[in-house]
Order: structure tokens, then sequence, then C-alpha cells
């Protein structure tokens, strides 16, 4: 019986069904494959937006953490009493210092100031807060560049910040600049964690190596040994990446632990060539169209304001093609489809991460939970 969301739903569609059994085997796989490679797995849980039905399934399935770059989604861990530690993958802002320590067990950083309000702040609340700091090693995204101040910071929390316990380094590749994690980008790391162990006399506990981007290092048996941490959302929610992006081997993992369906709401045959003079659309674009003659259309009640890019939408019916969408439609050509498309019927897709990202976060969206397998 499927669990039904908290949140009452004037629709029935668009409708994404999580599947918490396929979830659970998703992260144990990852979990376990981790732990032969001596690497403690932080789950990342804001590819769906940390919803609150979904996160006692990261306890269950071993995961060290519970990493969210959003405050609410930790909070949500704390309240409901589970017991693996927080972790905060964004830096902090200012800002939000004192919920970073209420909710957050560790965090990323790289800037002195932050750390440095950190201090403080755990002083105030009488508590100690972890700290992962972020070396940039050319994605250019977080963290430090100058890795003589990274390692002179380093020493700085272990001799003058009692409330902050130094726990580790890590880094970042793929997100901004695609930079590809690899074995020389590992050991650089490693180098400078062991700069800062020789700073200030004692191992540190984590060297995290980065996100589900290095993950593949692991499944090939490449990862250095002293890599002992990685922060992995997508490939424990999606698995479309690393066998379609990176061509690997990653069963038993599921691919649909996220299923969105979208209900049909006209049915016609038109022109694939709009008529009349092309100014703009309503996001502002000039878009080019294909002239196919009349073909058979249809239009599907949901569009970018739930998923944001249509080309991260993979339907499961034979033979329908992603023509294009505004804020609330979705045209598809139905044309070459073998099955007899009518007003009324409910279409089902496959999921890309970023399309879990949007869908998760659309309170128009009904959102429902299963355990079947």
């Amino acid at each position: 019986m499927p669990y039904q969301s908290d949140q009452e739903s004037l629709r029935a569609y668009p409708r994404l069904t999580v599947n918490l059994a396929k979830l659970k085997s998703n992260i144990s796989s990852i979990v376990r494959t981790c732990a032969d490679a001596g690497i403690d797995v932080a789950g990342v849980v804001k590819g769906f937006n940390g919803l609150a039905p979904a996160l006692g399934v990261y306890e269950e399935a071993g995961a060290a953490q519970i990493a969210s770059s959003r405050l609410e989604h930790l909070r949500n861990v704390k309240e409901a009493g589970l017991a693996p530690e927080t972790l905060l993958v964004r830096i902090a802002m200012l800002s939000e210092v004192p919920a970073v320590i209420r909710y957050a067990d560790m965090s990323l950083e790289s800037e002195p100031v932050v750390v440095e309000a950190l201090e403080e702040e755990a002083a105030r609340q009488g508590v100690s807060h972890g700290v992962i700091l972020m070396a940039d090693l050319g994605d250019l995204r977080e963290g430090f560049w100058d890795k003589d101040e990274m390692v002179a910071f380093a020493a700085r929390i272990e001799k003058e910040m009692p409330h902050i316990e130094l726990l580790g380094i890590g880094t970042n590749l793929g997100c901004y600049g695609a930079i590809c994690p690899d074995v020389p980008k590992m050991e650089e790391l490693i180098s400078i964690a062991e700069r800062i162990e020789a700073r200030i006399g004692r191992p540190l506990r984590y060297i995290s190596g980065g996100a589900t981007t290095s993950y593949p290092l692991v499944l090939n048996k490449e990862m250095p040994a002293r890599i002992n941490h990685l922060r992995i959302g997508e490939g424990i929610l999606n698995n479309y990446d690393l066998p379609n992006l990176w061509g690997l081997d990653t069963a038993p993992l599921y691919a649909d632990v996220f299923t969105l369906e979208a209900e049909v709401i006209e049915v016609k045959n038109k022109p694939t060539h709009p008529v009349g003079r092309i100014f703009v659309d309503c996001f502002g674009d000039t878009p080019v169209y294909e002239d196919r003659g009349i073909r058979r259309r249809a239009l599907l009640g949901m569009g970018k304001l739930d998923y944001t890019l249509i080309d991260k939408l993979y339907p499961r019916t034979e033979g329908i093609e992603l023509v294009g969408d505004s804020s609330d439609h979705m045209i598809i050509d139905v044309e070459d489809c073998k099955e007899d498309i009518r007003v009324g019927d409910v279409l089902t897709f496959d999921l890309a991460y970023p399309s879990v990202l949007y869908l998760s976060q659309d309170d128009y969206i009904n959102i429902q939970y299963t355990d079947a397998v």
C-alpha cells in the first residue's frame, strides 16, 4: 500500500513516486562497496529535497552521515531522532551560523571568517562542531586555492579554536568546472592532508574525495587508499550518469527509485511549425522549429514549472518524442507511437538527477511513497 504525502494534492497528476525499498537497496549497495575500500559514505539528500519519509532509509542502510546543502533537511533529521551525524555540504553563510551549529554536526568550510564565527557560536551553545576544510583542485567552486594558506589555517583551528574539531579536508570535482576526478587529483588532495597532519601532529579523521563523480574510482578499484570519505547523492538516487556517461556496470543499483507520471490533456493533428510571425516564447527565447508537416501531437498537464529541463525526462512508452514545453504544458509527438494515446491516459517517465531535484521541490506535484519492488 503506497504511503500518501502529508500535503493534500488537488490533483492526481503529475505524480512523483518514491520507491523507498529501491532507495534503501541503492544506499546499502554503495555503502558496502565503499566500505570494502575503507570509505565512509555521507548520503546527500538535497537531490530529492530531503523528503521526510525517505530520511530514515539512510540510517537503516548504514550511511555514516546524512548530508544536505539545506539546513532545513538537517533539522528534519535531528527532529526525527535519527542517529547518523549530519553534514552541511554547502559552505555556511554567516547569517545561518547559529542554525549550522544547532543542526549540523559537521560542515564543509573554506572561509576563515566563517569558521571563526562557528567557533564563537559553538562556544555560546556549549557544543563542538566538526569542520572539513575544502581544497579547490581546479573545479573552481568552493575551497582554498592557496594551499599554504589552507595548511596555516588548519593549524590555527587546531591550536586556537577549542570548539571546532578539524575532522579533515575534502574537495569537490565535476559540479561546476566539469573537472574529472582521477588518481592524480586524489593524490594531490592526500598530499595536502599529509602536510596538515605533519603540521598538527596527528592524523585527520577524513580525507573526503568528492561526490558521485569520484565513485567510479571506487568501482574501478583505483581510489588511493587514504581517501576514506565520499559524499554521494546522485549515484544513490538515479543511477543514470554512472552507466550512461561513465560506461560503468552499476548492477545491482536501481535506476527507477523515482518515477514520474503525467496525464494527457489534449490529442490532435497539428502542424509541426508554428504559423505566423515568430517572435519570442514565454521565456523570452526565439526557438527554431523543423517543419515536418502535420503530425499527431499530445499535451501533458505539466511543464517547465514542474521539471525545468525537458531533456532530462525519458518516456517509457516507445515511439513518443518530447517536442517542447511552456510553463504548464509539455508537447509530445505521438505520430510514431504504437499505442493509441488518448485524453486521460497517464504516461510514465524515468528521470535524471536534475528532474528529481526540481520535481521534489514543486508544491504542485503529487508525491507518493511505496515499498514495492
